[in-house]
């Protein structure tokens, strides 16, 4: 049976807040490496192909681009913002229900109640040949569209080993008694909005204060195959050793990403 949707006085004045951080890490030793990792990331991650991304963003939850904002920077990352408008109620059926969103097949956006950000971070270590890619990405809206439904297709279309989300609904709005609403859908993890492949896929945490409306989810992908973190080179052209070596180093990054802290040098990774 259908529940009775909420009868507001005036607009709604809650503000929802999807915040992702994204990790993609790799190893890349010599220059030659590097140089392939970077012009990789300027292709896969530049402004343009973030932008396409974004505007997706934006048909998913129902919204209208007002305004673009983007930039790639020098010698690599990229930054989009995008603000974008709530479209008239009547134009499409809004849905807040625990499910995931579509699937696929840094840009900056301005909305007058939203807003679509989009910033990358690429960083290497100096000595280990460890880099990693960081992408952070805030879907916020005021009013009845929900950015959880872009969650599933924002997963889906980046390359991701770590992933930390936050999601909070802040302020309150009023019904037509009377009667302030903190939240206006139900929800008691992340989770219930991702595609049952990406659950299976990742080793995932919650962390919940329900009371304050705060959501939070640490995910780290299950299956490690060296090969496909590597650049310039093939895992059977790397002696088995050094295999070992570079997959502890790649495991140490990923496990000191998800759990928010360094593991002492020496300590055996499992």
């Amino acid at each position: 049976m259908r529940a009775s949707r909420m009868k507001l006085h005036g607009f709604n004045n809650l503000t929802k807040t999807l915040s992702f951080n994204i990790y993609d890490i790799c190893y890349a030793n010599t220059p030659a490496q590097v140089r392939e990792y970077i012009k990789y990331i300027d292709e896969a991650y530049n402004a343009e192909r973030l932008t396409h991304i974004l505007e997706d963003v934006a048909e998913i939850i129902g919204a209208t681009i007002l305004n673009v904002a983007r930039q790639d920077y020098e010698p690599e990352g990229a930054s989009v913002t995008m603000l974008i408008a709530e479209e008239a109620v009547a134009a499409q059926e809004i849905s807040n229900t625990e499910a995931p969103g579509p699937l696929p097949e840094a840009v900056v956006g301005h909305l007058d109640k939203s807003h679509l950000t989009v910033h990358t971070y690429p960083e290497s270590h100096p000595d280990n040949g460890i880099s990693t890619f960081r992408v952070d990405i805030d879907v916020s809206t005021c009013g009845r569209i929900s950015p959880l439904k872009a969650l599933n297709y924002l997963l889906h279309s980046f390359d991701s080993d770590i992933v930390t989300l936050d999601y909070r609904v802040r302020g309150f709005t009023r019904d037509v008694n009377g009667k302030k609403h903190y939240i206006d859908h139900k929800i008691n993890s992340i989770q219930n909005f991702m595609a049952r492949d990406t659950r299976d896929r990742y080793q995932i945490i919650d962390v919940n204060v329900y009371q304050e409306n705060l959501f939070h989810s640490k995910m780290m992908l299950k299956d490690f195959e060296l090969e496909s973190y590597l650049f310039g080179v093939r895992a059977d052209e790397i002696p088995p050793r050094e295999q070992r070596e570079i997959t502890e180093k790649l495991r140490r990054e990923m496990l000191e990403i998800f759990y928010g802290r360094n593991i002492a040098r020496g300590k055996r990774i499992s």
